[in-house]
């Protein structure tokens, strides 16, 4: 028994590895399909929990916002009002110094004119033998100074006085 052969010409076995080779691609590219449309669920579906989970703190971090607005306000007036108080003060601090500033000082020297008056009064010395009797003192912010130095000081404040 004698097989005849079937005569296959080249083209037609590099067709047949041409098909073998396209089958071969295509079940790659379906197993690549596959795994992407994989990924392409697993995607949507974290995207879709983030969607769920970022939607309750968008709210959360909008109420935060509003609060915080509200106390910037509350802060924004209380400043006001602390500054218009510190204005007030200040303006009634001047007017009480200059209503009553004047006059008290014009009250304790007075005082102290009557004090030193009875003061020579009642030691007997005239007016002329006090400098003479007792050293005079200057008092400058709380120190007082002698009187050779105040004597210095009063020339060189005014130049064209001489003692």
């Amino acid at each position: 028994m004698f097989r005849e052969r079937c005569p296959v010409s080249g083209g037609e076995v590099a067709g047949i590895l041409v098909a073998v080779f396209w089958a071969i691609l295509v079940s790659f590219l379906a197993v690549a399909l596959a795994r992407l449309a994989q990924t392409l669920r697993a995607t949507t579906k974290l995207v879709a929990d983030v969607t769920e989970q970022a939607v309750p703190l968008l709210a959360d971090a909008s109420a935060a916002v509003r609060s915080a607005q509200t106390q910037i306000d509350r802060v924004d007036a209380i400043a006001s009002d602390v500054q218009e108080v510190t204005s007030n003060a200040s303006a009634l601090s001047s007017t009480v110094a200059s209503t009553f500033g004047g006059p008290l000082v014009k009250v304790a020297a007075f005082g102290y004119g009557v004090r030193r008056a009875i003061g020579r009064k009642s030691t007997g010395a005239s007016a002329a033998d006090a400098p003479a009797k007792q050293s005079r003192r200057t008092v400058i912010v709380g120190r007082t100074v002698p009187s050779a130095r105040r004597s210095k000081r009063a020339t060189r404040d005014n130049p064209n006085k001489r003692d």
